[in-house]
């Protein structure tokens, strides 16, 4: 099976060479896409040596959130299946072995992401959201889909700041699709290094959750508070779910997580 992998990039120069590096040694069919908006830094003059060196390497210029830029990858792509990995992230040798076995059997396919950085940060888990007994919030930057399925759902919707893989997820699962986890498929996926990054990815997040609502309708009972609850409580996951709280309640009454937010810099 070709398996398109598809990441979408903006400024990242100081990570997209490990991301490469990592990528270019999976099990074959594969093609790599790089779909990058508007770079100010180095990302596309590294990305275009390895175009030359590898000819299954492709570098694109899409601007827009990270939905539109997968949707295009998407349309570009040959594979019978796409897999996404975010630019800051670096996969195991044998992560597109694992995910193409696991779509053998499944639709859709989730590897594990291990957070890798400032030790606080790795250990925070993420607030699930079940639908239909599904966990939905696999995130796409480990996260494999025949491309049948996408044509089906209509891919991303290009409408969601962040968020857009929950739901994506959602909108599978409530189609009648079903989500595999393969724990072997690893990608090691770099946590923010500072806490202005890590508080504004949090108010990111807030406000990608009130699009789900307004988009899907109330979800508060689709958690599961007890599992919440035996999650390791700590100073970091408070403050997290302090921010994601003030983005949520932003974009409900502003349409973004606090007035006068700037572009959101997690949507390439």
């Amino acid at each position: 099976m070709l398996i398109s992998i598809i990441t979408t990039v903006r400024n990242e120069a100081r990570n997209i060479a490990a991301l490469l590096d990592s990528l270019v040694v999976q099990g074959p069919p594969f093609e790599i896409l790089v779909i990058d908006s508007a770079s100010e830094d180095a990302t596309r003059d590294i990305v275009r040596r390895y175009e030359q060196k590898y000819d299954f390497v492709h570098l694109y210029v899409f601007g827009g959130t990270r939905g539109a830029g997968r949707n295009f990858g998407i349309k570009k792509s040959k594979g019978e299946a796409v897999a996404f990995v975010d630019g800051d992230a670096i996969a195991n040798p044998f992560w597109l072995k694992e995910l193409r076995e696991g779509l053998q059997r499944d639709d859709i396919v989730a590897g594990r992401t291990i957070q890798i950085g400032y030790r606080p940060f790795e250990e925070l888990e993420r607030v699930e959201l079940f639908v239909h007994g599904t966990d939905v919030t696999y995130p796409s930057s480990n996260l494999a889909y025949r491309k049948s399925v996408l044509d089906e759902i209509g891919g991303f919707d290009e409408w969601f700041v962040t968020a857009e893989d929950i739901d994506l997820n959602i909108r599978a699962v409530r189609a009648g699709h079903t989500i595999g986890f393969r724990a072997d498929a690893i990608v090691y996926h770099r946590t923010r290094d500072s806490m202005f990054d890590f508080l504004r990815q949090a108010l990111w997040n807030g406000a990608g959750r009130k699009q789900l609502t307004l988009k899907h309708g109330v979800l508060w009972s689709r958690y599961r508070p007890g599992r919440m609850l035996r999650q390791k409580t700590t100073f970091w996951s408070l403050l997290r779910l302090s921010a994601a709280l003030l983005g949520y309640v932003g974009y409900k009454f502003f349409g973004e997580p606090l007035p006068g937010s700037a572009r959101n810099p997690y949507a390439t």
